[in-house]
């Protein structure tokens, strides 16, 4: 009985606590080691992005605001949210280690969400109604957006979900886990608001940027005139940005949907066998954000290599003209 209690992740607690995670074989520890070093790789990549775009003026765009806020999420989500993933697997938790995770893997999800909803908002904008795009999408504007977006996810997940994030011990049968059990209502506001809602506003407007991509690009080929050749240039450079940020929210909805769909069947996901992989396949995303603006960004190489050798710290590297 005595090496039973030695087994327990509170010895004194006996008959609440929950039993100590058995250290992992050796698959289990090449997959820690793994996945540790995507955190790494996630967080410096997107640091790299938030240096870049903070750092060099040509990139104070509202475009780019936007790829910043993404940025800062996706380096959270490395820095914080996937070590602690690693940790809940292998280690007894505190109740308040489990609420500060709570409350972040909320919070940057949502704003993350949030901010590829905004993403699509300025491409709509910039493909569909290019004449007033200059005075609709202003820098003012989409940085009021940005802090919206992370403060009322904040005051959200404080005020409405305080008894899921302040006591997480009082759903589960056993202390020393980390896991939610939220109630049939309150998951299904949670899938409404920042699953159903927010991926039906990307499908519909990308589904109409990807329309007016089509008849532009069939415009393009039937140009005749040099100021429709102007015109069509100016259009084009849009179109490769929309198809660029269509790509990253393609594949952000590829990581995203899963863990929500199976959310749609089980209340319980935390606790599941299956939750642990749906959530790193949504967090292996906050790595591939900035892969695809290496590809696809000339400017993003261009400021990695200028902040590798150090440049950025010479006198007037922020005027450089990396676009």
């Amino acid at each position: 009985m005595e090496a039973d209690h030695k087994d327990l992740c509170f010895p004194q607690l006996r008959n609440k606590s929950c039993r100590k995670p058995t250290l992992p074989g050796t698959d289990g520890v090449l997959l820690s080691v793994v996945l540790a070093l995507i955190s790494a790789t996630t967080a410096t990549l997107n640091l790299l992005v938030i240096i870049s775009v903070s750092h060099f003026r040509k990139l104070h765009t509202p475009t780019n605001v936007l790829l910043l806020s993404l940025s800062v999420s996706d380096f959270l989500v490395g820095l914080l949210l996937m070590p602690l993933e690693l940790h809940r697997k292998v280690a007894c938790w505190e109740n308040a280690l489990c609420s500060l995770y709570g409350f972040l893997i909320a919070h940057v999800v949502s704003a993350s969400i949030g901010t590829i909803v905004l993403i699509a908002a300025d491409r709509y904008v910039a493909v569909c109604d290019p004449l007033r795009y200059p005075t609709k999408i202003t820098m003012g504007r989409v940085k009021c957006c940005v802090c919206l977006c992370w403060i009322s996810n904040a005051v959200y997940r404080l005020v409405f979900l305080k008894d899921e994030l302040f006591q997480p011990g009082g759903s589960k049968s056993c202390v020393g886990q980390c896991a939610y059990v939220a109630q049939p209502v309150a998951w299904l506001v949670e899938l409404t608001l920042f699953f159903i809602v927010p991926v039906t506003v990307i499908v519909v407007l990308y589904g109409r940027v990807f329309a007016v991509a089509v008849s532009q690009a069939r415009a393009m080929r039937s140009r005749v005139t040099t100021g429709s050749h102007h015109f069509s240039t100016v259009k084009k450079s849009e179109l490769k940005a929309a198809r660029t940020l269509g790509i990253l929210v393609v594949v952000y909805l590829t990581c995203f949907c899963p863990y929500f769909c199976y959310s749609l069947a089980e209340v319980n996901v935390t606790s599941t066998s299956y939750a642990s992989y749906l959530i790193f396949l949504f967090y292996f995303n906050s790595c591939l954000n900035p892969v695809i603006y290496a590809l696809f960004y000339r400017w993003f190489r261009k400021a990695v290599k200028l902040i590798v050798t150090l440049q950025i710290l010479q006198p007037g590297s922020r005027e450089a003209n990396i676009l």
